[in-house]
């Protein structure tokens, strides 16, 4: 790697020790390369950056991007010129390849297309190790001595809660960790939970490995606690970590109160996953010295601390294969105006963005079965031809399906491989009698011009 991750270690209790004018110093010095490194590699951004000043330290006189610009325009926005769109499609459609190298050097990830358009991201070395540095930095706010003590006595047990089978940031992370170990896998204490197992099933899969510690999707550690106050699911983790998914001050107590445990989480994204990490008094922290977030509002004007934003500008200062400079998240952010209470100088935000939207079907014993958005969404996220996609509960026991095949797909092989899967994972949950349908119209977008994948019934 460019820099260890000891390295990076050492510079970020330096800037910590300095002070925030010694972070915004790293800031604008990393900036100022990134930009020179893309202009110089990448001819989506040599033209973009036509006519600007040669050293930019500033991210607003830079040209807003987002996830349609870049993707349409792949093969000029890579700066590794062997690099192409054609060849990482080829890669992230095979399956066995899941945690791989992509060319021998890269990390694949894919993400869905809530602002419209699915994402493929690739990651280097130097990010990578940033991105370790910057969890060494999270687990250190977040945990005590006596903390690290309670989770070491149960042996470091990891349960990761997440969407499997596919690229996704996570899965693809840890299956990399998983197959470059010299042990198996068995000596490492980590285990992936599918979001797909039925809760009764995973009640008893998490009874029997007793983790100290649970990451996963916000709303299905939110059906955890369920199970947890009904004495399905029995277990004492120190660390409890929602993910991906707003949930409410009042879901953190319940969560903290049924598991007695400590509930962190960070708010980050596929294309910059060490965003920010959260702190006790619910903010997100963000990493200054590798990131620069901006709150704007719908015509890309800042918002001032303490209002709303409509949308977020994020620049990731370390992953250099694919720039990502400017570039409109679509989450709604809000700045803290004053100090967090909790003591961090970082920039303290609370994020309005992605929502956790659980869907709840009767079954024919008059009892109801939940199942997490995430189950369904990285189900068809994995599907071969669908570029975007929307499941709506029209009754409460029948779905319908959105959809919008890629243009070289046979949008009835799509439809029927849709069709199976979900009618399959129905099945699974014993709710053979929820109908699916296929809709005629395409996915529609939000008034705040997301793509909602999942819509639940209105009750």
């Amino acid at each position: 790697m460019s820099e260890s991750v000891l390295s990076l270690l050492r510079d970020m209790r330096r800037a910590k020790k300095q002070g925030p004018a010694a972070v915004a110093l790293r800031q604008r010095t990393r900036l100022a390369e990134m930009v020179a490194f893309a202009r110089a590699n990448s001819p989506y951004f040599r033209e973009l950056y036509q006519g600007l000043p040669e050293r930019i330290e500033d991210t607003t006189v830079l040209p807003v991007t987002n996830k349609k610009k870049l993707m349409t325009r792949f093969n000029d926005w890579v700066t590794d010129r062997d690099v192409t769109i054609e060849k990482v499609r080829a890669f992230v459609d095979n399956p066995d390849l899941v945690g791989e190298r992509f060319l021998g050097h890269y990390a694949v990830f894919t993400t869905s297309g809530t602002t419209g358009y699915p994402g493929i991201f690739l990651v280097d070395d130097r990010a990578i190790a940033v991105n370790v540095a910057l969890t060494s930095r999270m687990l250190s706010a977040w945990l005590s001595v006596g903390d690290l003590i309670r989770i070491l006595v149960r042996r470091g047990r990891w349960a990761m809660v997440i969407a499997t089978g596919g690229h996704f940031l996570v899965f693809a992370g840890a299956t990399r960790l998983f197959k470059r170990s010299r042990w198996s896998r068995k000596a490492i204490p980590i285990r992936f939970f599918s979001v797909h197992t039925p809760l009764p099933e995973m009640d008893a899969q998490l009874n029997q490995f007793r983790p100290a510690w649970v990451t996963g999707y916000g709303s299905v550690i939110s059906l955890l606690a369920g199970e947890q106050t009904a004495g399905r699911l029995r277990i004492e983790p120190v660390l409890v970590q929602p993910e991906g998914e707003t949930l409410t001050a009042a879901d953190y107590d319940r969560i903290a109160t049924v598991f007695n445990a400590k509930v962190r989480d960070a708010y980050g994204a596929t294309e910059c996953p060490f965003l920010s990490y959260g702190c006790e008094y619910g903010w997100y922290h963000v990493n200054s010295d590798w990131v620069v977030v901006e709150p704007v509002d719908a015509n890309y004007q800042p918002v001032p601390p303490g209002e709303q934003s409509h949308t977020v500008l994020l620049s990731n200062l370390a992953n250099r294969v694919q720039p990502i400079l400017r570039y409109d998240l679509g989450d709604g952010i809000l700045e803290r105006p004053d100090p967090c209470p909790c003591g961090n100088p970082l920039l303290a935000i609370r994020v309005q963005g992605r929502s956790a939207d659980v869907l709840t079907f009767p079954t024919d014993r008059g009892e109801e079965v939940t199942i997490a958005p995430l189950v369904f969404g990285s189900l068809i996220d994995r599907t071969p031809g669908v570029e975007l996609f929307q499941i709506v509960q029209s009754t409460p026991t029948s779905l319908r399906v959105r959809l919008r095949p890629r243009s070289a797909s046979d949008p009835d092989v799509v439809w029927q491989t849709v069709h199976t899967e979900l009618t399959h994972l129905l099945s699974e949950h014993g709710l053979d009698h929820v109908r699916v349908d296929h809709a005629e119209e395409p996915p529609e977008q939000s008034p705040g011009g997301k793509y909602r994948t999942i819509i639940p019934l209105r009750r």
